[in-house]
């Protein structure tokens, strides 16, 4: 985990938010998403103070609202299926601009469109203000399985490597006078990735040589201690404490 790597869903600056250790924003992040997918879907009022909430993390954060808005695409399939459930689904029928809808599919696609745009947002105001080496840092500090870290951990460190590699055989493959236009050039591709393939799976092997021969016995050194105040802890928690307020007045207004 190898300090400074940086991610382009992150972004640099000097906040309250960014300061904060990672761990607890893990937690904060995790209780907000809970407690928005627990509020029922006919207060529609309640997603929209959630989302204002979400915009005051941003605005402390200084995080842009573009910027925000344009990482929120990778929602988009499930936009799509949104838009078809209330052609699909089965239940009552209304009219909207002369188009007969599903009611049921309706209230189901706002319920997947509200709570599925505030979870992605709230993962991205995650990635923006933490360094991909402090998530795995916060999630070694919330005790999550060692392995499942390290196989994290390696996967940020040599996916760059892996597309590198694609990137020249890709180089190497056209300085050739090889173009893929159609089905007949799939068994070349097929090849390149049985390649690639074969390439990462000697290198991890190499590496594990490697960690082994320097003393690797199935956990990695703790090189950073992550800490947090009572006070650390109270701002991170700020947010999923207001989301669940927010919650339980949703559940006495329906």
């Amino acid at each position: 985990m190898g300090a400074g790597h940086a991610h382009k869903l992150y972004r640099h600056a000097h906040s309250p938010v960014h300061e904060l250790p990672p761990h607890t924003k893990l937690v904060a992040v995790l209780g907000f998403v809970v407690v928005v997918v627990s509020t029922p879907r006919e207060a529609m009022w309640a997603f929209a103070a959630y989302a204002m909430l979400l915009a005051a993390v941003a605005a402390a954060a200084r995080v842009p609202a573009g910027f925000l808005l344009r990482r929120l695409v990778i929602e988009v399939p499930f936009v799509a299926f949104a838009f078809l459930m209330p052609f699909v689904v089965p239940g009552e029928q209304t009219t909207v601009l002369g188009v007969p809808l599903s009611v049921p599919g309706l209230w189901g696609a706002w319920n997947v469109l509200a709570k599925g745009t505030l979870g992605v947002a709230a993962s991205v105001l995650l990635a923006s203000t933490t360094e991909l080496r402090e998530l795995l840092l916060g999630l070694q500090r919330l005790k999550l399985p060692p392995l499942l870290v390290q196989i994290a951990s390696f996967m940020i460190r040599y996916g760059d490597v892996i597309t590198d590699e694609l990137r020249r055989m890709s180089i190497a493959r056209r300085s050739r006078g090889f173009e893929a236009r159609g089905v007949r050039h799939w068994g070349v591709l097929a090849k390149t990735a049985g390649a690639l393939f074969i390439r990462s799976y000697e290198r991890g092997e190499r590496v594990h040589l490697a960690m082994v021969s320097r003393g690797y016995t199935g956990t990695m050194p703790v090189i950073d201690e992550v800490t947090a105040t009572r006070a650390q802890w109270a701002r991170a928690v700020a947010l999923p404490a207001a989301a669940l307020l927010v919650c339980l007045l949703g559940w006495t207004t329906v």
